[in-house]
């Protein structure tokens, strides 16, 4: 009886927020968002802590991948792209970290650009039957190449050398996009199996941990945070937009994820117009086998 209960606030709750215009929205994930923020930064003492929480979730997101490709034997619903972009920014950073940190943080890094280099082994070669190049749409120079630039026109002016500062800077602005190919996937294929789900999801749980630490340190110092690095430079401001950029990227995607959970979904259906054209699609191109889930819920 508690768990019908459970469900049918939950229900009467997203059935409100489906009725409100986009804006109201909005408002009510950025007040929620500013909410959170707030009580990490009553219960939480060492903010670097938020970074360190952010690479955990993120290494665990890959785990999650792991799992999928070793017992599922398919890629289906995850980018290419995404894992090749995500690639290339954490070796940049690895790179960077090496020579400016040498901590956990680069051990993580390295923890989690193996795991990745394995995810995009397993999707080229091993799993590539069960690939939908075809909804992977979203190409990596359309991120990585604005990201280039960017980097080289604003960066933070450190002691370290200049190679090393716009390195840094690049790895920011790549990280901060590079969910975008594996977005447009789902956006195309409109239906998310759920572990690619979760690791969308647990992308978004790591940028708002990393967002929230950028956030409190602005508002503690009273704004001077953004400038501690290269004053009259821009690099602090550009960095906290980037960091904000991803959070609200993926922030609708992690409203869809909470409700279907929430719900008791087992697949996670983007809304859209077109959504049976592409399932129809999914279904003429892709051998059932790779789709048993799908298949069966159509």
């Amino acid at each position: 009886m508690g768990k019908r209960r459970g469900v049918s606030a939950v229900n009467v709750v997203f059935g409100w927020l489906r009725k409100q215009s986009k804006k109201v929205k909005i408002a009510l994930g950025v007040i929620l968002s500013l909410l959170l923020v707030v009580f990490l930064k009553f219960t939480v003492k060492n903010y670097n802590h938020f970074f360190i929480a952010s690479e955990l979730i993120h290494a665990a997101g890959i785990i999650i991948l792991i799992y999928k490709l070793t017992r599922q034997k398919t890629c289906s619903g995850l980018s290419l792209k995404s894992q090749e972009v995500t690639a290339v920014f954490l070796a940049v950073r690895l790179i960077c970290s090496i020579n400016m940190e040498g901590d956990i943080h680069t051990v993580l890094d390295f923890a989690t650009l193996v795991s990745t280099l394995w995810v995009i082994y397993m999707i080229r070669f091993t799993l590539k039957a069960s690939y939908i190049k075809s909804l992977d749409t979203c190409h990596n120079y359309y991120v990585l190449v604005p990201s280039a630039i960017l980097a080289l026109i604003i960066h933070p002016k450190t002691s370290y050398n200049y190679i090393h500062s716009v390195m840094w800077a690049f790895c920011v602005y790549s990280e901060s996009v590079s969910v975008l190919p594996q977005l447009r996937l789902m956006q195309n294929a409109q239906i998310i199996e759920p572990f690619t789900a979760h690791y969308v999801f647990a992308l978004g749980i790591a940028r708002f941990l990393a967002c929230a630490h950028w956030l409190i340190q602005v508002f503690e110092t009273r704004g001077r945070y953004l400038w501690l690095i290269g004053a009259g430079y821009f690099w602090f401001p550009v960095a906290l937009v980037a960091e904000l950029i991803q959070t609200f990227i993926l922030a609708d995607f992690c409203y869809y994820y909470v409700k279907s959970v929430m719900e008791g979904q087992l697949v996670l259906k983007m809304p859209t117009r077109t959504h049976r054209k592409h399932l129809l699609q999914i279904q003429i191109d892709v051998k059932p086998k790779y789709f048993p889930r799908l298949v069966s819920s159509l």
